[in-house]
């Protein structure tokens, strides 16, 4: 997936496919978890789909929910959500970072190397 550090850099037309790559794949992740929480409030909380859809986003940016949950089944499932959330946002971070992060090591390697 990434040049070993022995190999030169990657072309800056390499760096971005990689870049776009994951940056879909960083997206996927949140669209998926976005539904997660969309389909959970709107089954257990009975919230319309629109207000589903508003507060899985508000809880998945940790912004917190905007209604008011009123069933065991909604908060139980709010909490959970709240700390898979809290992963989710990290490993999508850490996903979209991972070319850049790379980039910066190899590059600063071949610098030391010489």
């Amino acid at each position: 997936m990434y040049e070993h550090f022995k190999q030169p850099l990657a072309s800056r037309k390499v760096f971005v496919q990689r870049l776009a790559r994951n940056a879909g794949i960083a997206a996927g992740i949140v669209l998926i978890s976005l539904g997660i929480g969309v389909l959970g409030y709107h089954f257990l909380e009975g919230l319309s789909w629109i207000d589903s859809l508003l507060n899985a986003s508000m809880i998945l940016g940790g912004m917190g929910p905007v209604d008011v949950l009123h069933t065991t089944a909604g908060k139980l499932f709010a909490s959970f959500y709240a700390l898979y959330s809290g992963v989710v946002l990290l490993a999508a971070i850490g996903v979209l970072a991972a070319p850049i992060v790379h980039r910066f090591m190899h590059h600063f390697h071949l610098v030391d190397k010489d």
